[in-house]
């Protein structure tokens, strides 16, 4: 079985590489393929830190899961026809296309979720509607086979419900034990429905000031 993850300059790290910790471990027998436009190094969202992508798209064309990280800045993925359509192509044979976080806007401007209720970061939960999306703020949905995850460290949960549904609990609960998956945050403030208004509030300004940086 074969899971390509998809890369790009400006991937949210934790997107890619917290499912990447779950589906690697060596019981599972996957694949795992970093893919990109172009091999090479990719920057991620803040450029501190660099992704390698060791093959192209085209040499990528029929992988089992497809896997599309988020990002800050989400026309890296939107507003790359060649990406899209290759999204779209790969979509038709998969066995399991997924998405963490903003990756989720990959998939619907590829025309993957029309119809499909989904999930991404709740800061971005009203675009999808913009492709026909049905947006839902469950952490983790599947539609078919179709499996979108909400922000960021949601990906890790996507990948066990993942492992689960096609190697078996067992399989998942141990992928789980092995990375030590057991959250205990010392704040209940993961959500917009838990954390309190002002941090909310102060979420939003932070966006407000990222969106305006990528536009310039």
């Amino acid at each position: 079985m074969q899971l390509a993850i998809l890369l790009y300059d400006g991937v949210t790290a934790l997107d890619a590489i917290g499912p990447y910790e779950v589906l690697q471990a060596p019981g599972l027998g996957i694949d795992v393929r970093f893919v990109a436009r172009e091999k090479g190094m990719k920057r991620t969202d803040f450029g501190r830190l660099g992704l390698m992508a060791d093959y192209t798209l085209k040499e990528t064309p029929r992988p089992d899961i497809l896997l599309v990280p988020g990002t800050a800045h989400p026309q890296a993925v939107m507003g790359d026809p060649v990406v899209l359509e290759w999204i779209a192509q790969v979509h038709k044979t998969t066995k399991w296309t997924t998405s963490v976080c903003t990756g989720a806007l990959g998939l619907a401007a590829a025309g993957v979720l029309q119809g499909l209720k989904a999930t991404t970061h709740w800061l971005a939960l009203d675009v999808l509607k913009q492709f026909g999306a049905i947006p839902t703020k469950e952490r983790v949905v599947r539609q078919g086979k179709v499996v979108t995850a909400a922000g960021v460290s949601s990906g890790i949960d996507m990948a066990l419900t993942l492992v689960a549904e096609e190697f078996g609990d067992a399989a998942a609960q141990t992928a789980q034990l092995l990375i030590e998956y057991d959250p205990q945050p010392p704040f209940d403030a993961g959500s917009p429905d838990k954390a309190p208004p002002q941090i909310v509030i102060a979420a939003h300004e932070e966006f407000r000031k990222l969106s305006q940086k990528s536009a310039v």
